[in-house]
């Protein structure tokens, strides 16, 4: 069957991702094109588990969650990666991936974590709806030249300093939407799932060229709304402040760490056939690029100025709790991802522009929205007889092929869809994208008021999300 085998290219190729940022693990993309079993569909549960735990372990039990949670987290991992170690044939290969993904995943994050901690930023004006909607405005724009999570520990650290004293749950919520998720979406270098399109053959500028007006859109009415929200908080009591503001940047020379860090990214076997695979020369499960993260986090915090990292107040515990936390999460996603991959490379065939949409972009809120974004990109590329495996049959798809299959729709609103989807539902909830999870702690740690899981997902991005999404939906796919 075509889809398939370019389901299994395609799965077999994503190892190479390693990008800006992603979903709750964004980089964990294991190969399963040499597993010839699926795994029991039971296996999902100890990731639901953890999820629950997440999710409800703050809120209902917090003595234990904040004690326990390494343990829990590595528990549940380690009873699924024993399963696929013991049980499933060519689980020893899953595993190797899937930590060669989240060694590659965790050395991103915690690169610009470090790095952006020896920045501080100093904005001399006081938090309004005008002044913090200018900068999630500039905020969106930076996703796309230093990605999601570059932009994210850059600046959430000056918008709480912004907002001191006035700060509440929605300006936290409304700075994952806008930042961390829907603002980099117009390049390749803003999110992994358009960076993997861009290495299977999608023009650099094809993002920005379909997406900019949903992206335009999308922007516009989420800030809108935060506005309302602000200037709401601003008549209750918080007066705008109307002088003018200064700009002050102490740590400048960690901007030149920041670059070295994209241009990292960059330096893989799959991008550039020069770079040596330590992982194939040595058995090792890190590379080149991994090496040079590390080296630019040790380089970046021992050289950062102490000034910057005190007004910063800048500490591991919330890089700590990320590491430790996504070791389960890497773990336990693995057969929900490999189940998925298996029903999209069945079923995606005939799948609408609708279907492609709405599936893609909630189980990106949910999973890794890299693979999530591949299979159902695969299997649309069936759709056209278009295999993903080579780079001018992707342009051409991205281009706008015609199929009889697909009727008058042509292959680039798939694409679109697809795309669109896999970024922007990302801001679902906490785990949907790297930075989101990062943002939360830092926010937590300024002791900001921070929605727990549930509440974050009822009280704001399911009653302003969704019917943001829906409208996009009404707007380009509904077919």
């Amino acid at each position: 069957m075509r889809i398939q085998e370019m389901h299994q290219d395609v799965i077999g190729s994503a190892a190479i991702q390693g990008g800006f940022q992603g979903t709750a693990a964004s980089s964990a993309v294991p190969s399963f094109q040499h597993i010839a079993q699926v795994p029991p569909s039971w296996l999902v549960l100890p990731f639901v588990l953890l999820l629950l735990m997440i999710a409800t372990g703050p809120l209902f039990f917090h003595r234990f969650w904040e004690r326990h949670y390494p343990k829990v987290s590595i528990g549940l991992g380690a009873f699924v990666a024993a399963f696929y170690g013991f049980m499933m044939e060519g689980g020893i290969e899953v595993l190797s991936h899937t930590l060669q993904e989240y060694l590659s995943f965790i050395t991103l994050i915690a690169s610009l974590f470090v790095v952006s901690g020896g920045i501080l930023i100093r904005i001399e004006k006081r938090g309004s709806p005008f002044t913090n909607a200018l900068l999630l405005l500039s905020g969106a724009v930076l996703s796309n030249l230093i990605g999601t999570t570059g932009a994210s520990m850059l600046l959430i650290r000056p918008f709480l300093r912004m907002n001191a004293g006035r700060l509440k749950a929605f300006h936290i919520v409304f700075f994952i939407f806008i930042v961390s998720n829907i603002g980099g979406a117009l390049t390749p270098i803003g999110d992994p799932p358009l960076f993997l399109g861009f290495l299977k053959g999608v023009p650099f500028f094809w993002v920005l060229s379909k997406v900019w007006f949903a992206w335009i859109v999308t922007i516009a009415v989420l800030i809108g709304i935060f506005m309302l929200f602000d200037a709401r908080l601003a008549k209750s009591g918080f007066p705008e402040d109307r002088k003018k503001g200064r700009l002050q940047i102490t740590g400048t020379k960690n901007f030149l760490f920041i670059g070295a860090i994209i241009a990292a990214v960059f330096l893989d076997p799959a991008v550039i056939r020069e770079i040596p695979s330590l992982q194939k020369m040595f058995h090792l499960p890190f590379g080149i690029r991994e090496v040079l993260l590390s080296v630019i986090a040790v380089a970046a915090y021992f050289t950062s100025d102490r000034e910057a990292l005190k007004g910063n107040e800048f500490n591991f515990e919330p890089i700590r709790e990320v590491a430790l936390l996504f070791i389960g999460i890497f773990a336990t996603m693995i057969p929900a991802l490999q189940l998925i991959a298996s029903y999209a490379s069945l079923h995606a065939g005939d799948f609408s522009v609708t279907r492609f949409y709405w599936m893609t972009g909630f189980l990106s809120g949910v999973l890794d929205n890299a693979p999530t974004y591949l299979n159902f990109f695969a299997g649309a590329a069936g759709k056209f007889g278009i295999d993903i495996g080579q780079i001018a049959d992707v342009r051409r798809f991205a281009g706008g092929a015609v199929s009889p299959v697909a009727g008058d729709v042509t292959s680039d609103v798939y694409l679109m869809a697809i795309s669109i989807a896999s970024v922007f539902f990302g801001a679902l909830t906490y785990i949907g994208n790297a930075p989101n999870f990062m943002v939360r702690n830092i926010a937590a740690q300024a002791e900001a008021d921070v929605p727990d899981f549930l509440e974050y997902i009822y009280k704001y991005s399911l009653p302003v999300l969704i019917p943001v999404f829906f409208l996009l939906w009404l707007l380009f796919f509904n077919y």
